[in-house]
């Protein structure tokens, strides 16, 4: 591949140096497209945010201030999702088990339909991927399984 110059999601242009460094662009671009946020958001009805504040605590409860850690916001924000999310019944507050001065927040059985649906709207694969030969999508899993491989060396 040759050097130069492509236009990057963000409206911006990226330098490419390098094969790797244009992959790892338009990986970018694939998987942080707003377009698929905004396609999950419009279909849930609420910010994308707060979709993904659902998805972790399906996964698992949490206390506020480890939620806020995990989504990169600060505290007092957290409290204000939480508050949002618990107004709509998607999730409650529960004594933390350890610890007497925390909450634990969790989602209810409507968050956890929530966040299904989500996962579902952003597991589904662009058309572009879903359309290559099966050969190339084996040979694409490969090379991701070995990049996550080796990012965690």
């Amino acid at each position: 591949m040759t050097t130069g110059v492509r236009p990057h999601g963000d409206g911006g242009t990226a330098a490419v140096s390098d094969p790797a460094r244009t992959a790892w662009s338009l990986m970018c671009d694939l998987v942080l497209s707003n377009e698929r946020r905004r396609e999950v958001s419009d279909a849930l009805g609420m910010s994308f945010g707060r979709i993904k504040a659902i998805r972790r605590l399906a996964r698992e409860p949490m206390a506020l201030w480890e939620l806020a850690s995990t989504l990169g916001i600060d505290a007092p924000y957290a409290t204000v999702v939480v508050d949002d999310l618990e107004a709509q019944e998607l999730v409650r507050r529960r004594p933390h088990p350890s610890d007497r001065r925390a909450k634990l927040v969790e989602v209810t059985r409507k968050g956890k339909e929530m966040a299904r649906r989500a996962d579902k709207i952003l597991g589904t694969p662009p058309p572009g991927l879903a359309s290559l030969p099966p050969a190339d999508i084996d040979a694409l899993v490969e090379v991701l399984q070995a990049i996550s491989d080796h990012a965690h060396d």
